[in-house]
């Protein structure tokens, strides 16, 4: 049947349906009085769901260019920075500050597993000299399912001196994120996450700390020069050409979030990753990330009696859902159960039902049937 697909991706991810008919809309102009009522009301509301009185600033990207733009408006060429890694998206800023001809000193832990703020602490305190002058890592962890102790982590760094900034494109708008109370520095996010929208927005919060240090940074920029979209957006617009229909829907999905409220959104995303480590525990397959460094974003499954991607193609062609792969090295070996965003306990508990019904196609018996669906229906009940 078509147009039935359900993404349990973790992004992009679903879209309701008024955030897409805000979408269809006419364009407007971006210099118009119109446009900048649209930029005053969804600045606001980020700031409301990055609970922050600092600038957030809009682009026209994906988290990744967020990130970028993080790292290049606050450092210069040569200064030392430390970028924590334990899976892909940490590995990709490592790559990135290299790029840069910054001095990247590292802090990794095997994919699957958290990093060790202990080891982040010593490495720290060694820098006698404060030659360190940002930290970077990712706080979700979207290959692996992993979230790493940003809070813990934080205050060594804060500790130290340096910036901190923190990729949180899995985990803003899913996981709690409290960049005032924390004194995070920068912060990035990606729109097809838990903004319920498409890609094509990048999110940057940018602290006055930050601020200090982009008079003196040096690295080049031009398009992704955070200052100019400062001076803008205190005028209510942007300094280049903006994506305006994805503002529409921006509006509107920020509008659905605040109804819902912060500390409802949080327990959702909560509800569902128990839910469904539940589910897949009482199937018989292995989680990859451990108990207490799940992600409320995503679900990593190892499994070893059937093979990941087998199931990822029965899961698309039988039921039109989509599971995510694994990554690099980790590709085939494990499959990645999205919820995070526009789902919610009916779209779990439907997803895990097909996954039962696939397993079984591929002959795996190791469960009892209808065991997942159960386990996912009584932690749902339990929360």
């Amino acid at each position: 049947m078509d147009d039935k697909l359900m993404l349990m991706i973790p992004g992009p991810t679903p879209v309701p349906e008024q955030v897409l008919l805000a979408m269809t809309k006419h364009p407007i102009g971006h210099r118009s009085g119109d446009f900048s009522k649209i930029m005053a009301e969804v600045t606001e509301n980020l700031k409301w769901l990055h609970q922050t009185q600092n600038d957030v600033l809009i682009l026209a990207a994906s988290g990744t260019g967020a990130m970028e733009a993080g790292i290049i408006n606050f450092l210069s060429p040569g200064d030392r920075v430390l970028a924590l890694h334990n899976g892909k998206f940490g590995e990709r800023w490592v790559e990135v500050a290299k790029a840069y001809g910054l001095n990247v000193d590292t802090v990794s832990a095997p994919w699957g597993e958290a990093l060790d703020p202990e080891q982040v602490r010593q490495k720290l305190e060694a820098d006698t000299q404060k030659e360190i002058k940002a930290v970077i890592l990712t706080h979700s962890e979207t290959s692996t399912g992993v979230i790493n102790d940003l809070e813990t982590i934080n205050r060594h760094v804060k500790a130290h001196g340096a910036l901190i900034m923190v990729d949180a494109v899995t985990s803003l708008g899913a996981a709690n994120v409290p960049i005032d109370a924390w004194g995070l520095d920068v912060v990035a996010s990606g729109s097809q996450k838990g903004y319920m929208i498409p890609p094509g927005l990048a999110f940057v919060s940018v602290s006055a700390k930050a601020w200090e240090a982009y008079k003196t940074a040096t690295l080049p920029k031009f398009y992704l020069d955070l200052g100019k979209y400062r001076k803008d957006a205190a005028k209510n617009s942007t300094p280049f050409t903006p994506p305006v229909n994805l503002f529409f829907g921006l509006q509107a999905a920020l509008r659905m979030l605040k109804a819902e409220g912060l500390e409802n959104i949080f327990a959702r995303h909560q509800r569902l990753m128990n839910a469904t480590r539940a589910a897949v525990q009482a199937l018989n397959l292995p989680l990859f990330a451990a108990e207490g460094i799940s992600s409320p974003a995503i679900t990593a499954v190892a499994p070893t009696q059937v093979e990941a991607e087998q199931v990822r193609s029965v899961m698309r062609k039988r039921f039109d859902i989509a599971l995510a792969g694994g990554q690099d090295h980790l590709k085939g070996k494990i499959f990645r159960i999205g919820h995070l965003g526009f789902v919610g306990d009916r779209d779990l508990l439907s997803a895990i039902a097909a996954l039962e019904a696939t397993l079984q196609e591929l002959g795996y018996e190791n469960f009892t049937p209808g065991a997942g669906v159960t386990a996912a229906a009584k932690a749902i009940a339990k929360s």
